[in-house]
């Protein structure tokens, strides 16, 4: 019984699905990017957190710093106020000219404190205790330009070739940053600010990461509170924008990405040419390995990677190795029958010889009998060694026997007409065609085939059922059947019926002795008139066809 095949998976597509594995490579670049920005951020806000307190320090135990008037008047900020229902706003008596004059000058030092940071790559404002921005430096737009065309591409200047789609890409993957911030303080920001609510009420320093709405900029804002004493008049604010960061992680990833695209190109076209190579290897030995044994059944070596030093090339020379021993078992067993009939021919000679003088000499009546016995099987004998001296004839009979054009309807209709005095108790037909049958080879070799089919059709056919022989054209050749009504060809016997010294034939000891050599003969001729010889079981499973093809001239 022969095992289930499983569905064709080549060794392409499995090096390829091994291959899928490299795709953990990217992931592991991009969650140490990730990682990287995080400890970027990271520092970053310490960063922030240790200039606010530098500049909280330069405000400490300064009192008079904290306690400046607002120099705008309330309505010009109404509109950034938010009223309950039923509220109104009600406009203040004007602050005298005297009171906002005494604010410049404490106005004047905080903005000049914070004046020398207005270079930095942060914005710094200050805020007291009521939520009322004191002084203001810094910008967050000092190069948003700069890394957003480092981040998406190359800053409105306008791509060509594969640029364009490229970056196209990457803005798919790594958006850009965003809008523009705005310099004005949010009052939103002020009053809902974390990191100014812990430094105003809970007196520690504190910082943020937020997204300003509405344009996908992320912000690291830091705040220090700003003592007198143990009084907390107000904080400092640090903000900076992550841009910086932002830019830096999309050069790492568009650099990840791009090394990835070429290392799985060349990851892809390593791995598609080795298993090409490998897949054709292996191709090749079955190939050689299915060949081994050619049309007249002979072995022949397999050579395909014999000098290679890997596995393939050790199973190569495995199989070499192993074809080998068996071409040299089948050349002794071909040549053990020509052995054979030449060393028992002497001894068969000299048996017969005395049998024949015997017969001479007087001799009791009972001996005649044993002489008799003695010889038929001397005869019995000699045809043995006929038959195993017959296929060895028979292929030295090919190798010099030369083909001819002949008519092969011919040669199997006087053929058919012989069968009923040699078989008279056997029924034939013939099914042969109107129009003559030129094939090319040799007539005599022709109807020793044929011979040899009828031989054996005859042996299996039930008693009273016909032989039918049939010739019939078939495209470029023409087929030549013997079908004869009897038991089925046994399955262990599949593939190897015309082989030498097999036989379905089962050993009843008849007078005929059967070594399986007929049909190994009427395919070596078959062979020889360029066709192939075959055995099928019928489809009703009551008989057996055996068909020879022959090459049309």
């Amino acid at each position: 019984m022969k095992p289930a095949i499983r569905p064709r998976f080549s060794l392409r597509a499995k090096l390829a699905l091994l291959s899928l594995l490299l795709l953990a490579l990217p992931w592991v670049g991009y969650r140490y990017v990730k990682e990287m920005e995080a400890l970027l951020l990271e520092g970053q806000r310490d960063a922030l957190v240790a200039t606010s307190r530098a500049v909280a320090t330069a405000l400490h135990d300064r009192p008079q710093l904290m306690q400046v008037r607002p120099r705008t008047s309330l309505s010009s900020q109404s509109a950034s106020i938010a009223l309950l229902p039923g509220e109104e706003l009600v406009e203040a008596a004007p602050t005298p000219a005297a009171e906002v004059e005494s604010d410049q000058p404490a106005v004047a030092e905080v903005e000049a404190i914070l004046r020398g940071l207005e270079r930095t790559t942060s914005r710094i404002w200050v805020v007291n205790r009521d939520l009322r921005v004191l002084a203001l430096a810094g910008s967050l737009r000092h190069d948003e330009r700069a890394e957003s065309g480092a981040a998406g591409g190359n800053g409105g200047e306008r791509l060509t070739g594969w640029k364009g789609p490229w970056y196209a890409l990457l803005a798919r993957i790594m958006p850009p940053g965003g809008a523009a911030l705005d310099d004005v303080v949010d009052p939103d920001r002020v009053a809902t600010g974390r990191e100014v609510f812990d430094a105003l009420l809970m007196g520690a320093p504190a910082s943020r990461l937020s997204r300003i709405a509405d344009s996908g900029v992320m912000v690291v804002s830091a705040a220090h509170p700003i003592w007198s004493g143990d009084q907390v008049l107000g904080a400092v604010v640090v903000e900076e924008s992550t841009h910086s960061i932002q830019s830096l992680r999309n050069r790492a990833l568009e650099r990840l990405l791009l090394l990835t695209l070429a290392g799985f190109v060349i990851a892809a076209v390593l791995v598609f040419g080795f298993a090409s190579r490998l897949s054709s290897r292996i191709r090749r030995l079955r190939d050689e390995a299915e060949g081994a044994i050619d049309a007249r059944g002979r072995i022949t070596p397999v050579r395909t990677g014999s000098v290679a030093g890997d596995e393939v090339g050790d199973l190569s020379r495995s199989f070499s190795a192993l074809l080998d021993r068996l071409a040299r078992n089948q050349s002794y067993l071909e040549s053990m029958a020509s052995r054979l009939s030449h060393e028992l021919r002497t001894p068969i000679a000299v048996v017969r010889s005395s049998l024949e003088n015997l017969h001479t000499v007087a001799m009791p009546q009972e001996a005649e009998t044993y002489m008799a016995r003695a010889e038929a099987g001397l005869s019995r004998l000699s045809r043995i060694l006929s038959r195993m001296s017959e296929a060895t004839r028979m292929e030295q009979a090919l190798a010099t026997t030369e083909s001819e054009r002949f008519d092969l309807r011919t040669v199997v209709n006087e053929c058919v007409n012989g069968y009923s005095v040699v078989y008279p108790t056997q029924r034939f037909e013939g099914d042969l065609p109107a129009y003559p049958v030129w094939v090319r080879g040799a007539p005599d070799l022709a109807a020793q085939m044929l011979d040899k089919l009828v031989e054996n059709a005859a042996d299996f056919a039930q008693p009273e059922t016909p032989i039918r022989i049939s010739l019939k054209f078939l495209s470029a050749m023409a087929e030549l059947s013997v079908t004869n009504i009897g038991p089925p060809l046994p399955a262990e016997l599949e593939g190897r019926l015309f082989e030498s010294m097999v036989s379905a034939r089962k050993r009843d000891g008849g007078d005929e002795p059967h070594l399986g050599l007929g049909l190994y003969v009427a395919r070596m001729i078959a062979v020889f008139h360029g066709g192939t010889l075959r055995a099928e079981n019928l489809e009703t499973g009551d008989g057996v066809c055996m068909s020879a093809e022959f090459r049309l001239a």
